[in-house]
């Protein structure tokens, strides 16, 4: 199975239920991947603390131009829908950046002019903790293209029988990403007005996409009620409530998870689990 646990916005404690459904179902004997996904920010080891034991690069190709072959006709441009390159006279500028190596320019260039060659985008770790595997992509800072990133985490750690996704947080292609083919989306949010309005963007993200969701709400005793409402009204199960406790908070800040710390938040979260793979009709 796999769940992607995301947020329409960033803080709402999305690792946080990660880590500790990852924990809580390996303290219960199962064996878990987790993906973190996060790739602009991977902090999922700051809480998990595995023995890395292996790195490995990210590549993904841009077109190099022979310009001796080139004519300038311009249709490598032309048939770029990300605007990758530019003809200047006879002169091919290729923006890195904006590639997504299709292989368009290659397909069509009538004289043969263009190739792809490698480029680093990215990093992935390969890690463990007891029960727990870790699968951290990492994109390279000034790099952009965390979709390709974030497809290698899952192609590499999406083999195993209960694999959770720290997906990153937003509604944008990186998150589409890293929730797109998986069983169910949990979806992390916060009682403000802020929280609300951002989780209504990801559940028609998620449904545009076809995914069942749940909601998990954090600091669920603050706030007004106005989420539950939208919940109840858009048939949303709430299946996990964590309270603003400030003993989690301190935990956090020491790079302890809620369950090492505070033993008694176990029994919720597995049952937070079932209940998500009940909503998500996963046996």
């Amino acid at each position: 199975m796999k769940i992607a646990i995301a947020s329409g916005k960033g803080g709402t404690g999305k690792t946080t239920v990660a880590v500790n459904f990852a924990q809580v179902l390996a303290a219960a004997g199962q064996e878990v991947t987790l993906l973190d996904c996060d790739v602009e920010e991977p902090n999922v080891h700051l809480f998990l603390h595995p023995e890395f034991d292996s790195v490995s690069a990210v590549e993904t190709t841009i077109p190099q131009v022979d310009e001796e072959k080139c004519t300038g006709c311009r249709v490598c441009a032309e048939v770029c829908e990300y605007h990758a390159l530019a003809v200047l006279g006879k002169n091919v500028l290729v923006f890195p950046e904006l590639c997504h190596a299709c292989g368009a320019c290659v397909r069509f260039c009538p004289e043969e002019a263009i190739v792809e060659i490698p480029r680093e985008i990215g990093t992935i770790r390969k890690g463990r903790k007891g029960k727990i595997r870790l699968i951290e992509g990492r994109l390279n800072v000034g790099e952009v293209m965390s979709p390709a990133v974030i497809e290698r985490v899952k192609k590499i750690g999406l083999d195993g029988k209960i694999g959770i996704i720290d997906a990153p947080p937003g509604t944008s292609c990186p998150v589409i990403a890293a929730v797109r083919d998986t069983d169910g989306v949990l979806l992390v949010t916060e009682p403000t007005p802020f929280g609300l309005y951002d989780l209504k963007l990801a559940v028609g993200m998620v449904r545009l996409l076809g995914i069942p969701c749940a909601v998990a709400i954090n600091r669920s005793d603050l706030g007004e009620k106005e989420l539950w409402r939208y919940c109840s009204d858009e048939r949303i199960p709430i299946i996990l409530e964590i309270p603003n406790d400030r003993r989690i908070a301190e935990a956090y800040s020491r790079g302890r998870t809620i369950i090492e710390e505070l033993p008694e938040y176990r029994e919720k979260f597995l049952q937070g689990w079932q209940a998500l793979l009940e909503s998500c009709s996963i046996a």
